[in-house]
């Protein structure tokens, strides 16, 4: 018996805005098949804002799959061809008013990989310069400034769930202010 699963067939079943539902057909490494979901998605980007004084800003919107608001960080889906870098640069201004002067890459996450592949590109904000927002006709954002100890309180205590918004914090107090500190 190999050690090896084997897709078979990939079979379009639905196809949403931001999202391709698919059934695939899997040889397993005991030579049975199976039958497992994929939802294809095209990627993200997003962005950890840090303000001249140390504030990340901070997105508040609903979200229909969770039938309420959430606390996130500035992020949005990426156009055809579209460099992650510029996706984040982009989505950071579209819904906060805020351009950057620098952007570095952070961290990549996969959100759900048993049954997703997507990928969002995580960066670094700084050098922002307010400008004004342009949200696409279907979003309603609130932006607000939170200082890093509060939002790390508060992923702790259950009030930000998203996953790109905790390993994008988590990420960036890790890598950049626990260094400052030493």
């Amino acid at each position: 018996m190999g050690n090896e699963v084997k897709r078979l067939k990939r079979e379009l079943k639905c196809e949403g805005s931001i999202t391709k539902y698919y059934k695939d057909t899997v040889q397993l490494p005991n030579g049975k098949t199976a039958e497992w979901d994929f939802v294809g998605h095209n990627g993200a980007a997003a962005a950890v804002a840090v303000l001249e004084d140390g504030r990340l800003l901070m997105v508040r919107q609903y979200r229909n799959a969770l039938d309420r608001y959430t606390l996130e960080i500035p992020a949005g889906g990426l156009n055809a061809n579209e460099p992650t870098s510029d996706a984040a640069a982009r989505e950071l201004e579209e819904e906060t008013g805020y351009a950057c002067k620098q952007l570095e890459k952070l961290i990549t996450i996969r959100t759900t990989v048993a049954f997703c592949n997507e990928k969002i590109d995580i960066y670094l904000a700084t050098g922002l310069e307010k400008t004004s927002q342009n949200l696409d006709e279907d979003e309603f954002l609130d932006v607000k400034p939170y200082e890093l100890p509060v939002l790390e309180k508060m992923i702790y205590d259950g009030e930000i769930e998203d996953s790109k918004t905790i390993a994008a914090i988590l990420a960036y107090k890790n890598k950049y202010v626990r260094r400052s500190i030493n």
